[in-house]
């Protein structure tokens, strides 16, 4: 009871200094004694209860999260055709499917090869699946030329033999850079002097720029992060944990369904 009281006049305290703070000296009703008072007040109950503090801060975190979800999703709904746009992006498994799994991806993230063979996995299992592939080399200059031979590629070799291509290249052991994706092309039947050049194009410099500052956006902060429904799913989470949010997609139109 006694440790309520405590609780209850510090918070109390908290919200006149906060009031002290906003409202002039002249216009409060506390005298400057009774101010001052509080404050002490403030000071002796947070000394003897410190996890008060820590209290304040798992309550501050909460609300932070929420509200980082929050303005997510609806940085989500403002980029939904963005996300899905044919110019920046690579569509694989049925364009017309009901459900839209798209991957930000860098094919130097170790992450991201685990995950490969989930996203495969998924597009192959689930015919009603759209799978949307966004390059997003945030690791570093190799993983910049690996993505521009990719988008350069990607204007020739079409559907399936793209997603060879992908798959190929996303399997490859060691550090991906440029020579290595034109490597891939090659044997991919990609005409390779065509796709040097393409690479350098300001086109394709531009679709990097755009995925880069659309990843911003919705506050990707690494790779792979997968977008599902109205949810961001950070990491190689694993195919079972996709597929269950692409079923909660068609179950209810999120990918998180309550109750």
């Amino acid at each position: 009871m006694i440790f309520s009281s405590l609780r209850r006049l510090a918070l109390a305290g908290i919200a006149a200094c906060a009031l002290a703070a906003a409202v002039p000296a002249q216009a409060q009703s506390l005298s400057a004694e009774q101010r001052a008072a509080v404050v002490e007040l403030i000071k002796e109950t947070l000394l003897k209860n410190p996890e008060l503090i820590q209290e304040a801060l798992v309550e501050l975190e909460k609300r932070n999260q929420v509200a980082q979800v929050e303005a997510q999703r609806n940085a989500l709904a403002a980029e939904k055709a963005s996300l899905t746009d044919p110019a920046t992006s690579v569509i694989a498994g049925n364009p017309q499917g009901d459900v839209t799994l798209v991957e930000f991806m860098d094919y130097n993230c170790g992450f991201c090869k685990r995950a490969m063979e989930d996203v495969r996995a998924l597009a192959k299992d689930d015919p009603k699946l759209k799978v949307v592939i966004k390059d997003f080399p945030i690791l570093g200059p190799d993983s910049v030329e690996a993505s521009r031979v990719a988008i350069a590629v990607k204007n020739q070799l079409q559907a399936q033999k793209y997603w060879d291509f992908h798959l190929k290249l996303m399997a490859t052991k060691g550090r991906i850079n440029g020579a290595k994706a034109l490597e891939i092309a090659k044997e991919a039947g990609a005409d390779i002097e065509r796709v040097k050049k393409e690479m350098e194009a300001p086109a394709t410099r531009a679709v990097i720029e755009q995925t880069v500052a659309l990843g911003d956006r919705l506050g990707l902060t690494g790779t792979p992060a997968f977008i599902i429904g109205d949810e961001v799913v950070f990491g190689a989470v694993g195919q079972a944990a996709l597929k269950q949010k692409i079923e909660a997609v068609r179950k209810c139109g999120k990918a998180t369904c309550s109750g």
